[in-house]
């Protein structure tokens, strides 16, 4: 059974056709919307600022997700993949984006929309990554754009695949 945890008064909130490991912790002020997964061992930790989640997000096995309290949240758009082990703290991720496994995005970083954040990367606070990007490297940097088969072969292939898997797990 995942953990689910109220804190100064918040209860996590879900849409429909939502899949939670049972490792699984979300506490305090989080909404995620339809058709999301939070995987074994991830975290989201809504305790000390509001983290909303858009549709068909998948955060993956260790990652976490938290934010800075009374300066920054965190926001997640639709069609978003939070790689395992990755941490996303008081930024702001657009739609259809993959942060890759391990990677680190600090406070204020806004991700543009259709973006993929590298295995390993890690984006400084303040950054902002413009729409389309492939940012790698510690500090990360623009390495080139998206491309149409990447964002379809890799971005899209994993958000769905992912509703798939909770899929799978639902059944048994």
């Amino acid at each position: 059974m995942p953990i689910l945890r109220t804190v100064r008064g918040f209860m996590p909130q879900f849409g429909p056709d939502v899949f939670l490991a049972e490792t699984a912790v979300v506490i305090g002020d989080v909404i995620a919307g339809a058709q999301c997964s939070v995987w074994y061992n991830a975290v989201v930790r809504g305790d000390v600022n509001a983290i909303r989640i858009g549709d068909r997000v998948n955060i993956q096995d260790g990652a976490v997700l938290h934010s800075t309290y009374e300066k920054c949240g965190l926001t997640i758009g639709n069609d978003v993949s939070i790689g395992h082990n990755a941490i996303v703290h008081g930024c702001t991720v657009h739609e259809k984006v993959l942060i890759g496994m391990g990677a680190i995005v600090m406070d204020q970083a806004v991700i543009g929309a259709g973006s993929v954040i590298a295995a390993g990367a890690v984006v400084l606070q303040n950054t902002v990554v413009e729409p389309g990007s492939l940012m790698a490297g510690v500090p990360a940097k623009r390495i080139g754009v998206v491309s149409k088969d990447l964002s379809e072969g890799e971005i899209e292939r994993i958000a769905r695949n992912y509703i798939l898997y909770a899929g799978w797990f639902k059944e048994g």
